[in-house]
């Protein structure tokens, strides 16, 4: 192990500025959207890496920004120099203890390993990292720039209706520019860039579906969505419709 502190000592100074170079900044919305939750409900794989502790000589159970954290597992868990993962925490609740989703808290490079350890540089902080947090496989966002724009093309596909998940840190509540789970994704046809309207039932016989916001998918995976609030005319609430636009 002390070996293994050593070469995270010398690779993280001598070789920082390429690293430096690799890691160009994002965007505020790409950076936003890297920290918010993937676009799944599914619970962490069985075996995956997990943080195990910090190279700091005062013991600490919260770690931030250029912390040296370590991570259980090397070379023979297919660990490489210089990848990057995200850190992940997964969402569970009621004495169940169902899986939720996950929060995004950050992402790491690793700058040191062996066979069975690592060593791991926190690039960017979302949320507080603790031990036990998992790694997934880092793929920054990629954002078009018709993200930021408030369009409505097509008519509001009424025949089949997704919903309003949750927003980011699993709020109920969301306003324009927040991003939010939707609980469609590729296997209803959505992909990154599709336009939706959001729509609210207001709960009076006779009335039809009221018009809140207008919103655009971001990325996607077989069941869910991840998306912005383009436009908001009230709040944007957990369980609204979404009408996809055609």
């Amino acid at each position: 192990m002390r070996h293994v502190v050593l070469a995270a000592l010398f690779v993280t100074c001598a070789a920082g500025s390429a690293f430096a170079q690799a890691d160009q900044p994002l965007s505020p919305l790409a950076l936003s959207i890297a920290c918010a939750p993937p676009p799944t409900y599914e619970p962490a794989p069985a075996k995956v890496l997990r943080i195990a502790g910090s190279q700091d000589p005062t013991p600490r159970t919260l770690f931030g920004d250029r912390d040296l954290l370590v991570v259980g597992g090397g070379t023979k868990a297919g660990v490489e120099l210089g990848q990057q993962f995200f850190i992940r925490r997964t969402i569970a609740y009621g004495t169940s203890k169902a899986p939720r989703g996950a929060r995004t808290l950050g992402w790491l490079r690793i700058v040191a390993v062996n066979e069975t350890t690592a060593i791991g540089l926190v690039n960017q902080v979302c949320g507080g990292i603790v031990v036990g947090d998992y790694l997934a496989k880092f793929v920054a966002p990629v954002v078009s720039a018709d993200i930021e724009k408030d369009q409505t093309p097509g008519q509001p596909d009424f025949t089949k209706l997704a919903h309003i998940v949750a927003g980011n840190e699993d709020r109920v509540v969301s306003g324009a520019g927040d991003l939010v789970l939707i609980d469609w994704g590729q296997s209803q046809g959505l992909s990154a860039g599709a336009r939706f309207a959001i729509y609210r039932d207001p709960g009076i016989a006779g009335l039809p579906l009221a018009s809140v916001g207008e919103g655009v998918v971001i990325s996607t995976s077989s069941t869910m969505a991840l998306t912005r609030v383009t436009r908001a005319r009230d709040a944007i609430f957990s369980g609204d419709y979404v009408a996809v636009r055609k």
